[in-house]
């Protein structure tokens, strides 16, 4: 048992933590938002390239959505846990932000190493939706003219790559290749855009990607501090017997 006199002179110490601690968590919970964000952003914003990518791909923006929810609720208990300055659930938090943390750097990790495979991934299936387009008026048919529309853009490399597509045998390039609104260009080439999309789409998807990244990176380190001072409170409140009156 600690001595009255010891006790009180760390009641500050521990008081400073706490209001450090509370701070963090409540940056915490706001990243938290951030991420919840920015997961609903990409799933609006971003579908289009991700129904171009394969399956997996199209599950990002519901992990971020998902760490951004287990997020807000992990910093409402790490805030319920340093106002009730129990060791126990500090501990436990600091646990949470650990595992967190951890699958923040997989992630991070795989998608350093695999984002080769995402480019050629993006580009086969944009090959292949084009030799099929319009045929069965599944999703990545719009999505082809959501991205050609949107970007100004015609066929993969260039608009040539149309030309050996059944749709083009029989029609001719698709509207969204047009340069202005209400044009036919058919089988004219001068009234399309001779640039393609994978330049400009990938250049996008790095642009945007880099961003997801980079907040992802920094709620990761940020979740460094959190760690330690969960597991310093808890350490002072355990080795004084500190209790709150």
């Amino acid at each position: 048992m600690a001595s009255p006199s010891r006790r009180l002179q760390t009641k500050p110490v521990i008081t400073c933590f706490k209001s450090v601690l509370l701070i963090y968590t409540f940056i915490f919970w706001i990243t938290g938002v951030i991420l919840l964000a920015v997961g609903i952003w990409g799933k609006v914003s971003l579908e289009n390239y991700f129904s171009l990518l394969n399956e997996k791909a199209t599950n990002v923006p519901f992990v971020l959505i998902g760490t951004g929810t287990v997020i807000i609720l992990l910093g409402t208990f790490g805030c319920f846990a340093t106002c009730r300055a129990s060791a126990w659930m500090l501990k436990l938090y600091a646990m949470f932000l650990t595992l967190i943390f951890l699958v923040e750097l997989v992630a991070a990790i795989v998608g350093f190493v695999f984002r080769h495979e995402i480019k050629n991934s993006f580009k086969n299936n944009y090959e292949n939706a084009l030799k099929e387009y319009n045929s069965t008026r599944d999703y990545r048919s719009d999505a082809v003219d959501k991205i050609q529309h949107t970007l100004h853009c015609c066929g993969v490399t260039n608009y040539r790559d149309w030309k050996g597509t059944n749709y083009y045998s029989e029609i001719g390039f698709p509207k969204s290749c047009c340069k202005q609104e209400g044009c036919f260009p058919h089988r004219d080439a001068d009234k399309v855009n001779e640039e393609g999309c994978f330049i400009k789409v990938m250049t996008i998807i790095e642009s945007e990607m880099g961003v997801v990244a980079g907040i992802s990176f920094g709620v990761a380190c940020f979740q460094l501090i959190g760690i330690f001072l969960a597991y310093c409170l808890s350490r002072a409140i355990t080795n004084n017997q500190y209790e709150i009156v």
